[in-house]
């Protein structure tokens, strides 16, 4: 999916487009529309507001909080305990970006199977033109339901094969097999890898035990 400028004929129209973002989320140099990816390179090298995604030709700042970076570092940790070992592929986070067909995205957590690596080795170009066979996205303060919904169904337009969406704050995992098939589990529940991990199995309640630091742990 990608957005239609011309049908955008207010600021309201192209950041509901973009999925409801706030305003300053949008980099206005370039303007809107006519970014490069180079641009987009030049943005995250200079680091001077975080994280920039490549949206239909915009560079869009990411979304983020201390509580989702904890989150997603754990689920990181947790994948990559299972894949290493196993040199399944490789599992990366927020600053790893893919080039999709219509956006360059840094999901927050990603495994990209071994199959999916060109040749079987690791991809040399800064951003592979590869779709990651996991995403994992971290909802929370600052990203909207229509920005994770936008997301998911550009991610399985570009081949991705499951994709989870953590809500840290309802402590729960929304698990998509495509753009409409979801089961939700809540953290007294366990979560598969199905057939992009098969054998692979968590706790939800582990996403987010970092989460309770300082609190009484309950046995």
């Amino acid at each position: 999916m990608s957005i239609n400028l011309a049908v955008a004929t207010t600021l309201e129209d192209f950041l509901a487009q973009l999925g409801g973002i706030p305003a300053d989320r949008v980099r206005t140099s370039p303007s809107p529309g006519h970014a490069t990816f180079a641009d987009f390179v030049a943005a995250n090298e200079t680091g001077d507001r975080g994280l920039y995604e490549w949206v239909d030709g915009t560079l869009v700042e990411k979304a983020m909080s201390y509580e989702a970076s904890v989150v997603a570092a754990t689920i990181l940790f947790v994948l990559k305990s299972f894949v290493s070992p196993r040199r399944l592929g490789l599992v990366s986070g927020a600053d790893g970006f893919f080039r999709l067909i219509s956006s360059t995205r840094g999901p927050d957590v990603a495994f990209v199977s071994r199959d999916r690596l060109p040749g079987g080795v690791f991809p040399t170009q800064p951003s592979p033109t590869i779709a990651p066979s996991l995403v994992v996205e971290v909802f929370g303060p600052g990203n909207t339901t229509a920005v994770m919904t936008r997301k998911r169904l550009e991610y399985f337009h570009n081949s991705v094969q499951l994709v989870w969406i953590v809500d840290w704050i309802n402590r729960s995992v929304a698990v998509y097999t495509s753009t409409s098939d979801v089961t939700v589990l809540g953290e007294d529940e366990t979560i598969e890898g199905g057939d992009v991990l098969p054998g692979f199995t968590a706790r939800v309640a582990d996403f987010f035990s970092d989460l309770d630091i300082g609190q009484p742990k309950i046995e």
